[in-house]
């Protein structure tokens, strides 16, 4: 093949048959149409005795047979015929020219039987032959360079090599939750299972506003968990949507529980649908540490820009301040008054009484040392840049309903007590996001402090919106709430949103360690993270070379990103892709999923028309709940006055007094 000498004889072949092909035509001509030729005086002796030798042989017994031959080998010259590939020919062109040849080469023969000179018969038959055979010839020319394999052009956006097997089993155990989903692979349409067979690993789901986040996936987290027996903590960003969801699917299933647990809700707006609960209940808070935390909470949900600051000297100082508060109200009278708007109302008394009351605490003087130094060298405006800022802060929470709230204790915390299990549904509101998010904030830190121990009740704690809140340390909680059998549900719409409100580094670190990944439309950088987390697989690839000479077609299977970035970018509404994780009792091969969630639209619709309103818990007035605010205010006046008198009554405390 190199020398080409393969290729010069198969030329000549192809020649060789073509003159034959053509030849046998000429003669076909001479013979049937002798008449024209011999007025013309195109005969000669020896033509004439080579033609009867011809016909000797029977070429001419029959009219078409000389035809056909020399159509036969016009076939056989074709068949080794190879012009320059066109991607614009195809078959159809071809064939039409073919077809228009043959009909003209074999049905020139109605022109012998007209009544014009034999001259004119004689010309117009070759001339109708000839073109025929040449239609004949230029199709099938034109065949050899069509190109054999198209792209497929139904197909432009590469939507059917993209596809892949997934998990079309339904794999059940007394924690999963088991979405049935619909995938297409290749050309078909095959029912499949999203099996998120460990929750414990952390569940996260994301999308952009009307993408599909609780519809089809968070209600179902709800209903399936409360029919197979957790205990949960539902943070409802838009209050009631959730919550309605999680009280109707807590009246049909709670006969399946052990112990009957208990409905609760926090709703700061309608107070008469609103249970109390003291976040800093002294029973909880075991030592500084819980205080400290507490502490750094609720101020980072108030100012959400020192999330990023966390360290600076003026972030930590007010922290400190408010642990202090905090533990010193804790450890006052067995923490008789430990609740936050207590808390607020002593961070608002003057500093000669606040700090000799606080100094009266042992384990709260290494806290506020720094600030009575200040005060007392007159470092006025270090020590309002350290306090001012948590005073402000705070004093944003300063309300009845707030306090109402906030002091109360219908129920503890501990939602997976074996021996009490609850359920707690807390309702934010999204136009006081700032306020309400950090208070609901401190709820939920204290929540998963006692939560996340060993010998609990299984329990599942779902945030919508999680960015709206502020939980510190979540990345702890995913990495070691499992063996603790808590199941966490994170919604998010983008993971810019995440980083926003979180930090970069943080966030990047509740992204990666979530297990089960369950995704709607996202954009930007989400899509492309997304994207290579659930990798490649093996695609057909064809690709076509032409040039002037030659055409090459190649097919090869390569590694290609299985859900590309503008895929994910362009998911219609409850369409999602994600990953599961696995156990070891339970593996699943096809992790990756691309897939829309089947959801029994009628059968949900009639569920929510028959869901029952959340009870009224008690009826409340206005009287009510400004005299709940005015006795808290009165009894941290009480509690300063009655420390700044005991301190002055004992000789041996008399040097805290602070004056100035």
């Amino acid at each position: 093949m190199n020398t080409g000498e393969n290729e010069q004889g198969l030329r000549k072949i192809i020649d060789m048959t073509r003159l034959i092909s053509i030849v046998l035509l000429a003669l076909h001509f001479y013979y049937y149409c002798y008449g024209a030729f011999v007025k013309w005086e195109l005969t000669a002796t020896i033509s004439d005795r080579l033609l009867t030798n011809i016909r000797n042989t029977g070429l001419f017994n029959n009219f078409n047979v000389s035809k056909l031959i020399s159509l036969g080998f016009l076939v056989i010259s074709l068949f080794g015929a190879r012009g320059k590939k066109d991607e614009k020919l195809n078959h159809k062109i071809a064939f039409a020219h073919i077809s228009i040849g043959l009909a003209i080469f074999f049905c020139s023969f109605l022109v012998l039987y007209s009544k014009f000179t034999i001259e004119t018969i004689a010309i117009i038959y070759m001339s109708l032959c000839t073109t025929g055979f040449i239609l004949i010839l230029t199709g099938g020319t034109l065949l050899s360079r069509v190109i054999q394999t198209k792209f497929n052009s139904k197909d432009i956006f590469n939507k059917e090599n993209e596809t892949f097997p997934q998990e079309e089993r339904l794999l059940q155990n007394e924690f999963s939750i088991n979405l049935p989903a619909k995938y297409h692979l290749k050309n078909k349409l095959r029912k499949s299972w999203i099996n998120i067979i460990n929750p414990f690993r952390a569940l996260l789901v994301l999308g952009s506003p009307g993408s599909g986040k609780s519809y089809f996936v968070i209600r179902h987290v709800i209903t399936q968990h409360i029919s197979k027996g957790f205990a949960m903590f539902v943070y409802d960003f838009k209050y009631d949507d959730l919550s309605r969801i999680v009280y109707n699917t807590w009246l049909k299933y709670k006969h399946n529980y052990p112990v009957v647990p208990k409905f609760y809700v926090i709703n700061f707006e309608d107070l008469s649908c609103s249970h109390r609960c003291n976040p800093l209940d002294h029973t909880t808070m075991t030592d500084i540490t819980d205080a400290a935390e507490a502490a750094r909470t609720i101020l980072m949900g108030l100012n959400r820009e020192w999330i990023k600051r966390q360290g600076d000297f003026f972030v930590e100082s007010p922290i400190n301040f408010l642990t202090a508060i905090i533990w010193f109200l804790r450890k006052f009278r067995d923490g008789e008054f430990c609740t936050l708007p207590h808390v607020i109302e002593l961070m608002q008394t003057d500093y000669d009484n606040l700090f000799t009351v606080l100094r009266t605490e042992k384990e709260v003087e290494v806290l506020i040392n720094p600030f009575i130094t200040a005060y007392l060298n007159d470092a006025m405006e270090q020590l309002e840049g350290q306090i001012a800022s948590a005073k402000i802060a705070m004093a944003r929470l300063s309300s009845p309903q707030l306090y109402y709230v906030l002091s109360g204790n219908d129920f503890t915390l501990d939602i997976n007590n074996p021996k009490e299990p609850k359920i707690i549904c807390m309702g934010n509101n999204p136009q006081k996001i700032q306020i309400y998010g950090a208070v609901l904030s401190l709820y939920i830190s204290r929540l998963v402090k006692i939560v996340n121990k060993k010998g609990k009740q299984k329990s599942s704690l779902i945030f919508d919106e999680f960015p709206t809140i502020y939980l510190n340390n979540m990345d702890s909680l995913i990495a070691t709430a499992r063996s603790n059998k808590v199941a966490t549900t994170l919604a998010v719409q983008d993971f810019s949103q995440l980083r926003k409100d979180y930090g970069k580094e943080q966030a990047d670190v509740i992204m990666n360690i979530s297990g089960n990944i369950i995704s709607g439309q996202v954009t930007g950088d989400t899509a492309k993270q997304l994207s290579e987390r659930f990798g490649k697989i093996m695609q057909d690839r064809a690709s076509y070379s032409i040039n002037r000479t030659d055409t090459s077609v190649s097919h090869s299977k390569q590694l290609e990103t299985a859900i590309p970035p503008s895929k994910i970018s362009a998911l219609s509404s409850g369409e999602f892709v994600g990953m599961v994780a696995d156990d070891p009792d339970q593996k699943i091969e096809l992790k990756t999923f691309h897939s829309s969630i089947i959801n029994d639209h009628a059968a949900l619709k009639a569920e929510q028309e028959a869901y029952k309103e959340i009870p009224v818990v008690r009826k409340l007035d206005n009287s009510i709940i400004q005299r709940n605010y005015l006795q808290i205010k009165q009894e941290v006046q009480d509690l300063v006055q009655a420390e700044i008198e005991r301190v002055l009554g004992e000789p041996g405390l008399q040097h805290l007094v602070i004056k100035k």
